[in-house]
């Protein structure tokens, strides 16, 4: 077995399998017992389960019965419709579903060699981060000889009822699964980037430009493998389950089985107008009961489509749970979508490929502000940098950054009554292009995005950042709330993504001999105006330089302007509190730059906080003479070198 894949409750697969082989006994996990532990918490079965092993339920059992299919699942009396819905999606993914069943020729029935079985199975789950091998005997819970949880269609097909026991065992319980969400599950089974969208917040049935925008997204992460489901929220609990005059039910999680351009027109109809149809297919976990609006499986709109492009289609008139609909009809009937990302880091692929980073941290709580790692949201002015902070650098111009964060799964808490996910999110700030210290105090510092504050587990944003230095904070909303979470950012080229766990520069031998750091200064260079025209044009392409004692920050170029916006931010650590700051105006030129002036500034304690404008001037201090243009700034100096 490969070292990254982690055995849950140290339980090895081969050599458990090998002794009930050699003692020819069926395997009975002492880890997850056929017995009400393993049921429930809290509220029991309304009569007794029978434990049963799939030999007394049928006669030929298999884990497969002619392959894996998303149609292979029904519910059973559980309320986790959003687990049978990650199963009909993973069910979509050969790739997927042999890494979440490892080995299933191996795990298989062989009616050859009864001899050779032992009751004992094994998959693997996606834990916070690592693969997890979860071992489970075969014993079932039934009534009446029949299977109570999530099963097959077909009588003799075990691998859902299976996948789910190991599940549970994972959560703690059977009713630990009551009631969760489809992306955790899928996030679970793939280890995917977990979106959650809402709907109706985003106006995607009203607006038909987002929801063009959407479709393209959703028709990208079903090419690319990704996996996607959705629901109607419910306004109540006595709405939940309720069925729509549309047949669609409220509150129950559906798997996209298929996202597809349809073009109708001279290809399809007798019309020689060609009309682009956008269409969405779902299925319903409880395997009948379908959508029965425009393009339901016996409306009107088929007759338009010829048999074969109905083949090619893949469409079943059977009230078989699975039915299309136009990605128009779905944006105004669903309320909420789960996008499951599998992002491609694999440097062979033809697709776009991410460089990915992931951090494990925890929320922690001190008496000490400077320790304590537990500060809440940005609402809390007071305490907000109080929290774990990771610094990473977007290299291009311009970069798309996924970033996603997950909370641990609380589920095996619910016996405690503590299963709830905690609201979580986080911000990002565009910080000094030189830090590698922890933030204290919000001065020049620009909120770059925030992500919402949801509680549930993963949270999830997209966002196109500029050149520069960030620190990404991840927080609970409220303060004091302790934790464990991992952070995964992806980005176009990589992003030394690293955790910032000192708040000031080091004292080491070193210091002795060349001086340890006295002042702390923050400086933002807003912008350049009046500058001196250098091209025939009129124009310039300035940069600024940032310089005090041996360090130098450099802004990206501004081309064709005199008048540059440049928000360039630098922080000094400064051995010398006489030592000024000098920021020198250049203009970029293919043979030599050159200097177009400076400010030089004294950056002390009781200088003026507020933005201010100053003259640009010569070379030399600073009384050397004037020269076209000016700067506006905003300083910030302290002799505490943990305040900035």
């Amino acid at each position: 077995m490969s070292s990254s894949v982690q055995l849950f409750r140290d339980q090895k697969y081969h050599e458990l399998k090998g002794q009930c082989t050699q003692q020819r006994r069926l395997f009975e996990d002492p880890e997850f017992p056929a017995s009400d532990e393993s049921l429930f918490y809290q509220s029991a079965p309304p009569r007794k389960v029978e434990w049963k092993r799939p030999k007394d339920l049928c006669e030929d059992p298999h884990l497969f019965v002619n392959g894996i299919s998303s149609h292979d699942l029904h519910q059973g009396t559980l309320g986790n419709c959003w687990f049978v819905a990650a199963c009909s999606c993973l069910a979509l993914r050969k790739t997927l579903w042999q890494q979440v069943i490892p080995d299933f020729k191996e795990q298989e029935w062989d009616p050859k060699h009864p001899e050779k079985y032992a009751g004992i199975f094994r998959f693997r789950f996606w834990c916070f981060g690592e693969w997890t091998e979860v071992v489970v005997d075969d014993l079932l819970p039934t009534m009446d000889g029949k299977l109570i949880y999530c099963h097959s269609n077909v009588k003799n097909e075990f691998w859902s009822a299976l996948l789910e026991k190991a599940y549970a065992k994972l959560a703690g319980s059977y009713e630990a699964l009551d009631g969760g969400s489809a992306a955790d599950a899928i996030v679970d089974f793939t280890g995917a980037v977990a979106e959650s969208i809402d709907l109706v917040q985003g106006k995607y049935g009203e607006i038909i430009s987002e929801q063009m925008k959407l479709f393209e997204d959703l028709l990208k992460v079903h090419r690319r493998g990704g996996l996607i489901s959705c629901y109607i929220a419910a306004s109540s609990s006595s709405t939940n389950e309720v069925e729509t005059e549309m047949g669609l039910v409220i509150g129950h999680a559906y798997s996209v089985t298929a996202v597809r351009k349809l073009r109708l027109g001279e290809r399809l109809t007798f019309s020689l107008k060609a009309e682009k149809l956008f269409m969405i297919r779902l299925r319903n976990p409880w395997g009948k009961r379908e959508w029965n609006g425009a393009w339901s499986d016996n409306s009107e709109e088929w007759k338009k489509v010829s048999n074969s492009e109905r083949k090619s289609l893949g469409l079943t008139l059977e009230n078989d749970g699975e039915f299309w609909m136009t990605f128009e009809d779905w944006c105004k009937n669903f309320t909420d979508v789960d996008v499951c990302r599998i992002v491609n880091t694999s440097f062979f692929s033809i697709h776009k490929t991410w460089e990915k980073k992931m951090m494990h941290g925890a929320w922690a709580k001190d008496s000490e502000p400077l320790l304590d790692r537990s500060g809440g949201c940005f609402d809390n002015k007071e305490t907000f940098l109080q929290n774990p902070q990771y610094i990473f650098d977007v290299k291009k111009a311009e970069d798309k950054v996924l970033v996603s964060l997950q909370q641990e799964d609380r589920r095996k808490y619910k016996k405690e009554g503590k299963g709830d996910s905690i609201p979580i999110g986080f911000e990002i700030l565009k910080v000094e292009d030189n830090r590698s210290y922890r933030l204290h105090r919000l001065t020049v510092q620009e909120r770059a995005a925030t992500s919402p504050y949801i509680n549930t587990r993963t949270v999830f944003l997209k966002r196109i950042l500029k050149q520069g230095r960030y620190v990404l904070i991840p927080t609970t909303y409220h303060p004091g709330i302790v934790t464990k979470f991992i952070l995964r950012l992806f980005t176009d080229v990589p992003s030394k993504l690293r955790e910032l766990k000192a708040d000031k520069p080091k004292m080491t031998c070193w210091n002795l001999l060349y001086g340890y750091p006295r002042r702390v200064t923050q400086i933002k260079v807003h912008s350049a105006e009046g500058l001196q025209k250098q091209d025939r044009s009129g124009g310039a392409d300035p940069y600024v330089l940032i310089k005090c004692e041996n360090q130098t920050v450099r802004s990206p170029v501004q081309h064709d302007t005199t008048s540059a916006i440049f928000d360039t931010q630098a922080i000094f650590y400064k051995k010398n509190i006489d030592s000024p700051v000098i920021v020198q105006v250049w203009n970029s030129n293919i043979l030599c730059d050159q200097f177009l002036g400076q400010a030089v500034l004294a950056a002390s304690p009781s200088d003026p906080r507020e933005q201010q404008t100053l003259q640009l001037r010569g070379r030399g201090g600073r009384e050397a003479a004037e020269v076209p243009g000016h700067i506006t700034v905003k300083v910030f100096s302290s002799d505490d070198l943990a305040e900035l």
